[in-house]
């Protein structure tokens, strides 16, 4: 039986250049021809997303805080919480949803709507376990803002707990 892996290595294809690994986040898409002209602003906001997912996953709190721009809204768990600094506190990696959590990835990124201040991303993202067995995927909607030259996620809507 050939692996995946040789499969396409074997179809002159590189593991990396396919897919990303199990529990990698996906890299974000190319700007569709519809927001081009706000690529600039586009991979700006698709970089806060990657400072927010990286600081998340090291349990940075003082990075992930400095991923967003406050107030921050998110619509979870039937709920509505607005997030100030400092609010969130290093026992929320461990406790709740995240008692079985060891990381998080991007399985989606797609720019909704983009303009001069302001970017809508669809995405999915997976939370895994430390074995790497996928904890849930959770379908959501991210507004990332450009606030005094900063560009934050400012607003999170998603169907994770």
């Amino acid at each position: 039986m050939v692996s995946r892996r040789e499969a396409l290595i074997g179809a002159g294809m590189t593991l990396a250049a396919a897919t990303p690994a199990l529990g990698q986040s996906v890299k974000p898409p190319p700007v569709s021809p519809a927001h081009a002209k706000f690529a600039a602003e586009i991979a700006a906001a698709q970089g806060a997303l990657d400072a927010f997912m990286t600081a998340f996953n090291a349990r940075d709190l003082k990075g992930f805080e400095a991923s967003f721009n406050f107030p921050h809204v998110r619509f979870a768990s039937n709920t509505v919480r607005t997030i100030n600094p400092g609010d969130m506190k290093p026992d929320m990696f461990t406790t709740g949803s995240l008692a079985e959590w060891d990381h998080s990835a991007w399985a989606r990124r797609a720019v909704i709507h983009a303009g001069a201040d302001k970017v809508h991303i669809d995405t999915r993202f997976n939370r895994y376990r430390k074995d790497g067995s996928v904890l849930g995927g959770f379908d959501s909607i991210y507004i990332v803002t450009q606030l005094n030259g900063h560009w934050g996620v400012q607003g999170r809507s998603s169907y994770a707990p």
